[in-house]
């Protein structure tokens, strides 16, 4: 896969990822303030139950962001191993 189309990948899905743990949370505090709960602690509520529940729920997309994030960091370091060869030879 090339570099462009991997960062564009990487960028959906890390997109993707954050809207749906954000909506997770957002749904567990409607469906609060549904049931009569004041708007900030339906709010914290739903953070407190939705980010655990999205690593759950979310474990296919968080698999696919993390694999992306790794293969970038591992690119990444190579690139930056031969620069800092280049520099070495130029000395």
């Amino acid at each position: 896969m090339s570099g462009v189309s991997e960062r564009q990948t990487l960028g959906r899905d890390l997109t993707l990822y954050l809207l749906a743990r954000f909506g997770l949370i957002a749904v567990v505090a409607v469906v609060l303030v549904l049931v009569k709960v004041p708007l900030l602690v339906a709010l914290a509520v739903g953070i407190v139950v939705g980010l655990p529940v999205g690593l759950l729920a979310f474990r296919g997309l968080n698999a696919r962001v993390t694999a992306g994030l790794a293969a970038r960091n591992e690119r990444r370091a190579k690139e930056r191993a031969k620069l800092r060869a280049e520099l070495r030879e130029a000395e």
